[in-house]
C-alpha cells in the first residue's frame, strides 16, 4: 500500500479534515499507531469520539499489516447495511478493496477483492462460515463499533465463535459503553477493588480532547419545555410541565405528548431549528439538518410538517436497506436542507454538513443519545458550530450535559453502590431501546394527547445553561437562535453570556413597565412573586440536577423564614434575589 495512497484519504473521511488539524494523520492517529506498532497485538481496542476519524486510523493498521504479509485478507463487521458500503468507499481510497455484498469468501466474488465489509446480524447467522475463513487465511477482522458485539449473548457467541481464531483483531468504538452482564468479546476487562470487571481501551481519544484539537465541533444544545395535557385510558385528563420533577411514567407521558406530530410542541421546534438553520446557512451555505424520529408514523409526519414550514420536501429515510443507504448518500452529497429519519442514522452513518439536529425520539440511554449526538460533531472546517434541539426531560438534560463524560463497560457493578449514577435509570432500557420500532410504539395507546405547547427554556453549552423562558418567535428566543454558525468555543461562551445579559435586561424592563400597583391584592402579589420564585427554582434545579425541594430548603436555610406557602412578600424577595444570585445574575 503506498503512502501516495493514503495521502487521499482525509483524516476525518469522507470529508476533508479541518483547517489546521492535521497535514495526514491526526496527532491520536498518529499516536495510537505508534502504540499499535510498538505492541504488536493480536487485540487492539481504540476509542475515539464521533468525528475523530477512527476509519482512517484502522485503515492504516490494515495497509501496513497487508504490506507486512502478516494478514492477506480483511474483514470488516460493523452494525448496519449502509456501513458497508461507506467502508469500502474509504478503502478504496487507500487502494484496499472491500466487498461490502460479499460473504467472506472468494467464490462467487473477484478475486481483485482484499476483503468483505459485513454486518454483526449476518455473522451471527453464519459464524461457522467466518470461522473457517479465519482458519484457512491470515486475517484482520475490524470491529466498528464493538459495542454491538454485547447487544446479545447470542450476537457475542457468535462473534467470538467466528473470529476466535483471526490472526489480529481491531476493535473500534466512539460511544459510551454500558453497565450489564453481557462480555464483549475480545475486550480485555481489569478488576476493580469491589469485583466489578472494567473495560481496558488501548488508546483513547475522548470529545473534550478532540474540541481542543479543534477536530470536532463544539455543540449547543436547545431545550424546549412546555404544557402538556393528556388523557389517560380510564379517562382522567393530566396537565404538566416538560421538565417538570415528576414520577417516570409521567415524564414519559409528557414528552410523548411533546412529540405527537398533531400537537403544537413539535411544530414550534421545527419551526425554531428551521431557522436556526437558515442562520447556519448563511456561513455554511451546504449545511444541512437532521430529526431523528422514534418510528415511521412519526417520521412521516414530521417530513409533511418541515416540508410545510420551508417549501421543501425532505429527505426521508425509514429503515436499514440499500434504498435508504441511497437517499443518505445522495443528501450527503447535495445542499438540501433536512433529512428525516428513524433511529438507524444515528450511528456511524457520516454526513458531516449536518450542523442543526432536533432529537424527537423519546429513547433515553445514554448510549442512543451519545450515538445521536456523534452525528452533528463531525468539523469540515475550524470554527463550525453544531446546535442540537432537545425536549426539556432531566435524563436527556443530563445526557447532554455530560457529553464529555467516557464510559467503559463494567460487568457486574454492585447494587449496593451509594454514588449516584445519571445513567443508572436507563439502564435496564438499553437492550429494549435500540429494538425496532415497534418498542417505541407499545405506551401510544396507554394515554390520548390531548394538547401541548412550546416554550424555549435554556440554551446548554459546556455544562452551563444560559437564558430564561421565552415564547416562541420572541425577540428572546431569536437571539439565541441567530448566534452565527462558525464560532470558536471562548466565542460562543461569551455571545451566549451576552444574550442573557440582553433577556435579563429586556425582563427587567419588562418587569418595571408592568410593575404591581400597590392597590394590587395582597394574594396578587404573593401569587406572582411565588410563580417568578419557582421559575428560577426549576431553572437551578435544572442546572446542578437537584430536585426542586432541595433547592427551595437550600434557600430556606440562607434566607430563613417558614416554607414557601407561609412565607410573606418580603420574604420571597428576599429568596428570589438570593437565587438570582445563585445564578450569576
Amino acid at each position: 500500500m503506498s503512502g501516495a495512497a493514503f495521502g487521499r484519504l482525509s483524516p476525518a473521511f469522507p470529508q476533508r479534515a479541518p483547517w489546521g488539524t492535521s497535514a495526514r494523520l491526526r496527532a491520536w492517529q498518529a499516536a495510537a499507531l505508534q502504540i499499535y506498532r510498538d505492541r504488536d497485538p493480536r487485540d487492539f481496542l481504540a476509542v475515539a469520539t464521533p468525528g475523530a476519524g477512527k476509519t482512517t486510523f484502522a485503515l492504516r493498521v490494515a495497509a501496513e499489516l497487508l504490506n507486512a504479509k502478516t494478514v492477506s485478507r480483511i474483514i470488516v463487521v460493523v452494525p448496519t447495511e449502509h456501513l458497508k458500503t461507506q467502508w469500502a468507499d474509504a478503502a478504496a481510497k487507500v487502494g484496499i478493496q472491500l466487498d461490502p455484498s460479499g460473504t467472506g469468501t472468494r467464490r462467487g466474488r473477484s478475486r481483485e477483492f482484499d476483503g468483505v465489509a459485513v454486518t454483526y446480524a449476518g455473522v451471527a447467522v453464519r459464524a461457522w462460515h467466518y470461522e473457517a475463513v479465519t482458519l484457512a487465511t491470515p486475517t484482520l477482522v475490524i470491529f466498528d463499533e464493538i459495542h454491538h458485539a454485547g447487544d446479545s449473548r447470542s450476537w457475542g457467541d457468535a462473534i467470538r465463535d467466528a473470529f476466535g481464531h483471526a490472526t489480529r483483531r481491531l476493535a473500534l468504538t466512539g460511544t459510551p459503553f454500558r453497565s450489564d452482564e453481557t462480555p464483549i468479546p475480545f475486550v480485555s476487562y481489569d478488576e476493580q477493588p469491589d469485583g466489578s470487571l472494567i473495560s481496558r481501551a488501548d488508546y483513547v481519544y475522548g470529545y473534550a480532547e478532540a474540541l481542543r484539537d479543534h477536530v470536532v465541533r463544539p455543540i449547543v444544545f436547545m431545550n424546549y419545555g412546555g404544557p402538556m395535557r393528556w388523557r389517560t385510558t380510564s379517562g382522567d385528563e393530566i396537565a404538566a410541565n416538560l421538565g417538570e420533577v415528576m414520577t417516570k411514567d409521567l415524564t414519559s407521558q409528557a414528552w410523548r405528548t411533546a412529540l405527537d406530530p398533531k400537537g403544537e410542541w413539535i411544530g414550534s421546534v421545527l419551526r425554531a431549528a428551521d431557522r436556526r438553520l437558515s442562520e447556519v446557512r448563511r456561513h455554511l451555505p451546504d449545511a444541512g439538518g437532521l430529526v431523528i424520529a422514534a418510528n415511521q408514523r412519526t417520521a412521516r409526519a414530521y417530513a409533511r410538517l418541515l416540508e410545510q414550514i420551508c417549501d421543501v420536501k425532505p429527505t426521508l429515510v425509514l429503515s436499514d436497506d440499500a434504498s435508504s443507504s441511497g437517499r443518505i448518500e445522495q443528501f450527503a452529497a447535495d445542499e438540501s436542507r433536512w433529512m428525516v429519519a428513524v433511529r438507524m442514522v444515528s450511528e456511524g452513518v457520516d454526513v458531516p454538513r449536518l450542523a442543526v439536529g432536533v432529537y424527537a425520539t423519546s429513547t433515553s440511554t445514554p448510549l442512543f443519545f451519545a450515538q445521536a449526538v456523534g452525528r452533528f460533531v463531525r468539523a469540515r472546517r475550524r470554527g463550525e458550530l453544531a446546535t442540537v434541539f432537545l425536549p426539556t426531560v432531566p435524563i436527556i438534560l443530563a445526557h447532554a450535559a455530560s457529553i464529555e463524560r467516557q464510559r467503559d463497560h463494567v460487568l457486574g457493578r454492585p447494587k449496593h453502590q451509594d454514588a449516584v449514577d445519571i445513567w443508572a435509570e436507563t439502564e435496564a432500557l438499553m437492550e429494549r431501546a435500540n429494538k425496532q420500532e415497534q418498542a417505541s410504539d407499545d405506551l401510544l395507546n396507554e394515554y390520548e394527547a390531548v394538547s401541548s405547547e412550546a416554550i424555549f427554556d435554556h440554551v446548554l453549552f459546556d455544562s452551563q445553561a444560559y437564558g430564561m423562558h421565552a415564547a416562541p418567535t420572541s425577540d428572546d428566543e431569536a437571539d439565541y437562535l441567530g448566534l452565527p454558525g462558525l464560532l470558536e468555543p471562548d466565542q460562543v461562551a461569551h455571545l451566549l453570556e451576552e444574550r442573557q445579559r440582553r433577556q435579563t435586561v429586556r425582563h427587567e424592563r419588562t418587569m418595571r413597565r408592568d410593575k404591581v400597583p400597590p392597590e394590587q391584592a395582597l394574594h396578587r402579589q404573593l401569587a406572582d412573586k411565588r410563580k417568578e420564585l419557582n421559575s428560577l427554582v426549576a431553572q437551578y434545579a435544572r442546572l446542578k440536577g437537584t430536585p426542586h425541594s432541595h433547592v427551595h430548603a437550600g434557600l430556606r436555610r440562607e434566607c430563613g423564614g417558614p416554607p414557601l406557602g407561609q412565607a410573606s412578600l418580603d420574604q420571597v424577595d428576599a429568596r428570589i434575589r438570593t437565587i438570582k444570585r445563585w445564578l450569576g445574575r
